[in-house]
């Protein structure tokens, strides 16, 4: 997986070959479904808000930009002594405006489907 390493925040010494995003099949699939980076390199958004107590909201069509949204699995900014979340079942936030470089989104096929 890809994450920070050495010392968060001043030097990240990219012993994993990436100082940043790592391609997506840089470390190959980690599992019998052959999916790739589940943990690490970019934090996932989710179709959900974001609820502290843990209920899901109802998500309306069109969120507002201030809006906090639910992001999974941690990412390449993610270090043992800041955000030590490096499982699928990580949960954050972050508003929907955000340009942050560690948050992206999971593109999927179905390939017995797929022409």
């Amino acid at each position: 997986m890809n994450i920070w390493q050495g010392e968060f925040p001043r030097l990240n010494t990219a012993d994993d070959g990436y100082v940043g995003t790592a391609p997506v099949d840089a470390y190959g699939p980690q599992n019998s479904f052959g999916l790739y980076n589940m943990v690490g390199n970019v934090w996932e958004w989710t179709a959900s808000r974001w609820d502290r107590n843990g209920a899901p909201d109802e998500l309306p069509q069109r969120p507002a930009a201030s809006d906090e949204m639910t992001k999974k699995g941690g990412s390449f900014m993610c270090h043992k002594s800041y955000c030590y979340r490096y499982r699928c079942a990580a949960r954050s936030q972050n508003t929907a405006d955000t340009s942050s470089a560690n948050i992206g989104f999971r593109c999927a096929i179905d390939v017995a489907n797929s022409d």
